[in-house]
């Protein structure tokens, strides 16, 4: 690891730092984060809804069980703008092995329910380790930090819960009626129901559309940080820089 060719200046931060590192890191990298991450969402978002006819429950729970996968594309892309390097889909589509096949079925079974996935996925995705290392690698880079990757989790889960809801309400006041401005919330013939399912569907796409980027940052920056508690990155980035000046 060239720890002098990182683009960010590595030193011991507070969790709340670092997280915040991390948002900052999703911001400077937005353009080619989000160009990555919608080309792989989009298609999952079709797919979901092309389900809704089977069950209406269906497109809202697909998502909410891809999003281990789609995080893969996004801290990819992260990974590669803290060292400054930006990423164009053709960079994404030769990567596309390592990215968005390998562990797959590990990335969509019990990893999915980890409430700490933001932390320990850079471990399985960035660090190359066989599966029989894992544990020990694991064990390291939670100590201490899983209170803090379980509360950011609940605060994201909790925004995009306010923003699918917002989402919601915004739609039901612009839809006309007799019943009010919250008519698509309150439906109950089966066809209201339908539409309400669809509705939630649609708007649990755009909350993780926007928020998931975000979230993926502020655990990648989480597991930085404890690389640099670990292995004192920031002193040998300080040592190297200085000797190549």
């Amino acid at each position: 690891m060239k720890v002098d060719a990182f683009a960010i200046r590595l030193r011991r931060r507070s969790q709340m730092e670092a997280l915040d590192l991390g948002v900052t890191l999703c911001q400077s990298a937005a353009r080619s984060t989000f160009a990555c991450y919608l080309a792989v969402l989009v298609p999952i978002i079709s797919i979901a809804l092309a389900t809704f006819e089977i069950a209406t429950w269906l497109p809202t729970a697909l998502l909410w069980w891809s999003k281990p996968w789609l995080d893969r594309t996004i801290l990819f892309v992260l990974s590669r703008a803290a060292f400054g390097q930006p990423t164009s889909l053709r960079t994404l589509w030769h990567a596309q092995r390592q990215v968005w096949w390998q562990q797959l079925l590990l990335t969509l079974t019990w990893r999915r329910l980890s409430p700490w996935r933001s932390l320990t996925q850079p471990v399985y995705q960035l660090e190359g380790l066989s599966i029989g290392r894992f544990t020990k690698r694991l064990r390291q880079i939670r100590f201490h930090q899983t209170r803090s990757a379980l509360l950011m989790s609940s605060a994201f889960a909790l925004v995009e819960l306010i923003v699918v809801l917002s989402l919601l309400i915004l739609v039901s006041a612009l839809t006309p009626g007799q019943e009010g401005s919250l008519a698509l919330l309150y439906n109950e013939d089966a066809a209201g129901n339908a539409t309400e399912s669809f509705a939630l569907s649609c708007a649990y796409a755009l909350a993780i559309g926007f928020l998931e980027p975000f979230y993926v940052g502020a655990g990648f920056a989480l597991y930085l940080n404890r690389r640099v508690e670990l292995e004192a990155w920031d002193i040998e980035q300080e040592f190297r820089r200085a000797f190549a000046a």
